[in-house]
């Protein structure tokens, strides 16, 4: 296994520094940067271990009870309150509860605000970096403090499935806020792309289009009322509170955590007799088919973050590297899908695996809207002259996202 990146995404090291496997290199004016191999990698290796910059869990995830540590997003619930919970049944047991690595005895609170970390380690470091700006105090539960209110306009705009939040970017104003060093923070900061449209393409971010020309001005007044600040004031006028929008909509890597999901995994390394392996694995079966029957597929704490290295990989349809979260906090994993020879661009996708299977025309219309590119993978080059027969499949996918946001929309109003 690799070892992590150092200290680097934490305290002011160069984002371009180079590890034992990987090393950032320009590529061109389109692509911009991109992550390559050093040596050769071979399938199923850690080819490296990363935290975020800053990182936040989605917002209305965490209003629906999802209980994650504010700073690394490391699940709290137990894996039988987590499914007790998903499922709806507060009578359930599961088996093998020593399997669950939750460590309730260790979580501590925020003294002023009693927002929740997972070890006092985690709770000083958010103090250390952040928190000291964004502790709302007495004010947590506020409707009317000017954090709370630009959160509500946020949920307002971006309704689950969530792919940002508006945290990370005042993350982001909070971390320099503290900073002892603020211009080596803006630095780190000004590695990610944050231009709101691909101007080659003459194509914008989904969320900047004019259909949301008043809500973005009602969020940009809300976020600069909430952290204002005269050494970012470039941040706080309207184009560069539209790039810092972009930068964490392009940039923001998913993270799911799920103390549940360990437990699964830690069952399923069990050495059992024949008889029980079958009882297990039916429970587990059933117990799924219980949550989704229930809660539907959210099924994780969820958030996004941003990471330096991951962030410089570029995309690919058929990629050779993904990212996971197997420590049940924000720490990436990028492991290796294949062989990587030593000077082979490190590609991950930034579709998931059902859309990564539609056509050439539907991929290239998700990434337009999302990532501001237009895809030339091999994949994409090899299916240049292929009909576009993917009307029925947007149509398809538009309607379910109309109808999850008019669901989701319903249920809100019981929260």
């Amino acid at each position: 296994m690799a070892a992590p990146v150092d200290d680097m995404f934490s305290f002011c090291v160069d984002p371009c520094k180079v590890t034992s496997s990987v090393e950032v290199q320009f590529i061109d004016n389109i692509k911009g940067k991109g992550l390559f191999a050093k040596r050769s990698i071979k399938k199923g290796e850690t080819i490296l271990i990363e935290r975020p910059l800053v990182s936040s869990q989605f917002l209305w995830n965490s209003l629906y009870k999802y209980k994650a540590c504010e700073y690394c997003l490391r699940a709290l619930e137990t894996a039988e309150e987590n499914a007790r919970r998903l499922c709806c049944n507060p009578a359930l047991s599961l088996p093998h509860p020593e399997l669950c690595r939750v460590r309730p005895e260790l979580h501590q609170a925020c003294p002023q605000c009693q927002v929740m970390y997972c070890s006092s380690e985690c709770r000083q470091a958010a103090a250390d970096q952040y928190h000291r700006v964004l502790c709302l105090g007495p004010s947590e539960e506020d409707p009317d403090h000017p954090i709370n209110k630009l959160k509500d306009a946020w949920r307002s705009v971006h309704y689950p499935p969530e792919t940002s939040s508006i945290m990370l970017m005042a993350k982001m104003v909070a971390v320099v806020k503290q900073a002892k060093d603020k211009a080596h923070w803006q630095k780190l900061f000004s590695h990610f792309c944050s231009r709101a449209a691909n101007e080659e393409e003459e194509i914008a971010h989904k969320l900047l289009g004019e259909q949301f020309r008043g809500q973005l001005g009602s969020l940009h007044s809300l976020f600069k009322e909430a952290l204002y600040d005269e050494h970012l004031s470039r941040w706080f006028v309207p184009e560069g509170f539209r790039s810092l929008f972009a930068l964490v909509g392009t940039n923001g890597q998913g993270i799911g955590t799920s103390s549940l999901s360990q437990w699964v995994h830690a069952c399923d390394a069990l050495e059992l007799p024949d008889q029980q392996r079958e009882q297990l694995d039916s429970f587990i079966d059933q117990l799924y088919k219980d949550i989704d029957k229930a809660t539907g597929e959210f099924l994780n704490c969820e958030g996004s973050g941003l990471y330096l290295l991951q962030s410089s990989c570029n995309h690919s349809c058929i990629p050779n590297a993904e990212a996971s979260f197997p420590d049940n906090n924000f720490l990436l994993h990028l492991n290796a899908l294949s062989d990587i020879s030593a000077g082979e661009e490190i590609c991950i996708s930034y579709l998931d695996f059902c859309q990564r299977d539609r056509s050439r025309h539907s991929r290239h219309k998700i990434l337009r809207e999302n990532y501001l590119f237009v895809c030339s993978c091999s994949k994409c080059t090899s299916q240049m002259d292929e009909l576009d027969v993917t009307s029925e499949e947007e149509e398809e996918g538009e309607a379910e996202g109309e109808t999850e946001g008019d669901e989701m929309e319903d249920e809100m109003t019981d929260v």
